[in-house]
């Protein structure tokens, strides 16, 4: 994150003596980031939070590559799907994935979780498409809404509470490096720059602090190389009294983005929203199309020759494809040509705007899909731009 937060009880200096009303030392903790060089947080813990209880044996969890999937442009039709999994865990699919990040759904029929996770792999950004609720972490309360990206760097320990009405879906995107605010957007010490299409008033880090006191057996769940591994504590790991610094959860909601326009057709980069090792995300919002007096608001057609591109459509109608539904992926693979569908460009001549919501993942090393996509594979789409 680009600037500093504090919430709760903290010393007047780092790695002195901070002691509870019973005259112990409460525990501090530095979470920091490439080893000691990167963005950090000091927390305080009532407990110490090395104290293990017990074990368990590692659960697998991982999604093998589809080998057979071939060069193909894609499009995934999950728009149907209403739950994926039992717990917010189980339901994780990924369905898509290279050694930079992987992307995915979540549609668990538990609302609450009951035992927390830790993701040791990487950072993730959850888009919310549906659904409301709570995300708890050792960092405090952050309320979570529709259309919010929630991003938590890895190692967080947290657990999600969502409202039990009305539907939940959840796009995930786990990656290997950091996710981070767009570099190009940023001065020299982090401030997010006056033509950014956001900026820090609309980043929202945790608001409140979740203290749980009591002792008891609490699960964390870790996730690290492939598997789940179960550490159970004698006491939860939301013991925080106090943290401050640079590395903590936050939303920034989708409705916040302000889209840059152009005379003519704007380019995908004008649309980020994130960075990360490997790939960037974008946000297509409602915005005005291109005001030149011959402007054609459809996309030209473009060859990817180091990139692969994913959509993710959110909400509105998307003019440039055909046969696409809320919450349908497409994915066009670097080294073919994508564009328009035939007829979408003629149609759009004369628009003034568009009201659609779409998440781009454009990578910049091959992704396959996985396993669990192939049922949802659209498999005349890759000969949908032949004209009759």
């Amino acid at each position: 994150m680009a600037y500093y937060h504090r919430l709760g009880k903290i010393p007047p200096k780092r790695h002195t003596q901070f002691r509870q009303p019973d005259g112990s030392l409460y525990k501090e903790e530095l979470v920091s980031s490439k080893g000691f060089s990167g963005i950090y947080s000091n927390l305080y813990h009532i407990y110490n939070p090395n104290s293990v209880r017990s074990i368990g044996k590692p659960i697998p969890y991982d999604w093998k590559v589809a080998d057979q999937h071939g060069l193909n442009q894609t499009h995934l039709k999950t728009s149907g799907v209403e739950t994926t999994g039992e717990d917010y865990l189980s339901a994780r699919r990924m369905l898509m994935k290279n050694n930079d990040v992987m992307m995915g759904i979540c549609a668990p029929k538990q609302r609450k979780m009951d035992s927390y996770f830790k993701n040791a792999d990487g950072d993730e950004l959850i888009y919310i498409h549906d659904g409301k609720g709570v995300l708890y972490s050792q960092f405090g309360k952050l309320e979570v809404g529709k259309g919010d990206y929630v991003v938590i760097p890895r190692t967080t320990i947290y657990r999600f509470e969502f409202d039990e009405e009305g539907p939940l879906r959840l796009l995930i995107i786990e990656s290997h490096g950091p996710i981070e605010t767009v570099k190009r957007y940023r001065n020299e010490v982090g401030q997010l720059l006056e033509h950014s299409p956001y900026c820090e008033r609309d980043i929202r880090p945790p608001h409140e602090l979740h203290i749980e006191e009591e002792k008891g057996e609490y699960l964390v769940q870790i996730k690290k190389q492939g598997m789940l591994h179960q550490y159970t504590y004698d006491h939860s790991p939301l013991d925080i009294v106090g943290w401050d610094g640079y590395l903590y959860p936050y939303a920034l909601s989708i409705y916040d983005f302000e889209p840059i326009t152009g005379r003519i057709h704007q380019p995908p980069p004008v649309h980020q929203t994130f960075q990360a090792w490997g790939f960037v995300i974008c946000s297509f919002v409602p915005r005005l199309f291109d005001y030149h007096p011959l402007a054609i608001p459809a996309p030209y057609n473009h060859s990817n020759i180091d990139s692969d591109e994913v959509l993710y459509y959110a909400e509105g109608e998307f003019m440039s494809r055909k046969g696409i539904d809320r919450g349908s992926f497409t994915i066009h693979m670097g080294g073919l040509p994508h564009g328009p569908h035939p007829g979408t460009v003629e149609k759009s001549i004369g628009a003034k705007s568009t009201e659609e919501y779409a998440v781009m993942l454009d990578t910049f090393r091959p992704l396959q899909i996985t396993t669990d996509a192939l049922e949802f594979v659209d498999k005349g789409y890759p000969m949908s731009w032949t004209e009759d």
